[in-house]
């Protein structure tokens, strides 16, 4: 009886620690445009503003992706780059790869989301990348929140804040 007891509660003390895995509702969230409001700094993106994700439902699980962006300010040239994406854990689906080119493959798990649907954070699998997305722009309190919880949920790095694409765009 101590021991199911010291178990149970050792169990309650776990699930406190450990986030909630969010479920995503693929017709919802894996549909239309976002704003890249916060990332890791890369590379590929350095100088990237107004940068965007477009997804488009295939089926089930295929997803088509397109990522945007603006080099050098909001009305620079654009960027983009098409991929054919897979949510590799249905019914949850949280887990999306993307192969972009023949020998460009990333993984991505949605961390946190909004239950409104208005944001969500997305990261590598390992955490060492980071990405916050919204519907419209995002407010500095909401950047701050949204930074916050990415820390919470175990992201350590740097995180950069591109200027967000025109209205309407």
């Amino acid at each position: 009886m101590l021991n199911t007891a010291i178990a149970l509660f050792a169990l309650a003390q776990a699930a406190a620690v450990q986030p909630q895995t969010p479920l995503i509702d693929p017709a919802r969230h894996y549909s239309g445009v976002w704003m890249e409001v916060g990332r890791t700094p890369m590379r590929i993106t350095k100088g990237c503003v107004a940068a965007t994700t477009v997804y488009n439902r295939v089926d089930e699980r295929r997803i088509a992706v397109e990522d945007d962006c603006r080099q050098g300010g909001v009305e620079g040239k654009r960027r983009a780059i098409k991929g054919d994406g897979v949510i590799e854990d249905p019914g949850v689906n949280r887990r999306l790869k993307v192969s972009y080119l023949p020998f460009v493959t990333w993984r991505y798990e949605v961390l946190d989301q909004d239950p409104a649907g208005a944001w969500f954070i997305s990261a590598s699998p390992d955490r060492r990348k980071v990405f916050l997305y919204t519907r419209a722009p995002a407010s500095p309190e909401l950047l701050k929140t949204m930074t916050e919880r990415a820390r919470a949920l175990g992201y350590a790095g740097e995180i950069e804040y591109p200027a967000p694409p025109p209205v309407g765009r």
